[in-house]
């Protein structure tokens, strides 16, 4: 068995509808791996708030390495007016957070949905407004904890959601992008 290197791998690159928006983030850390897993899953565009730590942060630069310049992105200052925004233009907003009314996220049918807004709440708070969502998706979990790092979760749904996707042919067909060496 041979260890691969970056350049032994040969990706295939798709992109797909999904938009991530991250409600409260302040770690330049969690900031920095919103780019790179997001890159890493072909997500079309990442908001943040205008208080999050901005991309020339030494830690977020250091954390996306080089995905900040790979993924659109921009910031928002009223969540409201920005969820409103992107559900007007024909998104549904998913969030990712534990409530009365969430659907574990392996039963969630991803692929009956065109344009995806996935929501990240802050670790501590949660989503602002939770009620603006129109659904919310739980990772089940079986240890003592009930919660897990913001960024862990957006890598597992990103999971869920693409491998839904990219099954899907009539959802995904003119996204590819072609293969890199």
């Amino acid at each position: 068995m041979k260890q691969l290197t970056h350049y032994d791998i040969e990706n295939k690159q798709q992109q797909f509808p999904i938009t991530i928006v991250c409600d409260a983030i302040r770690t330049p850390e969690n900031i920095g791996m919103c780019f790179r897993i997001s890159e890493s899953f072909g997500v079309e565009k990442i908001y943040f708030h205008e208080n999050s730590p901005s991309t020339e942060n030494r830690i977020v630069k250091k954390t996306a390495r080089n995905t900040i310049n790979q993924i659109k992105y921009d910031t928002y200052v009223d969540f409201t007016k920005i969820i409103n925004q992107l559900k007007t233009a024909g998104n549904t907003i998913i969030g990712i957070e534990i409530t009365d009314k969430s659907i574990n996220i392996q039963d969630f049918e991803f692929k009956n949905h065109k344009k995806i807004v996935l929501l990240l709440g802050s670790e501590r708070n949660g989503i602002e407004n939770i009620d603006l969502v129109d659904y919310t998706v739980a990772i089940p979990m079986f240890g003592r904890n009930s919660s897990m790092n913001v960024i862990h979760s957006l890598a597992i749904t990103l999971y869920e959601v693409t491998n839904q996707l990219k099954s899907h042919p009539n959802l995904r067909k003119g996204k590819e992008l072609g293969t890199i060496k």
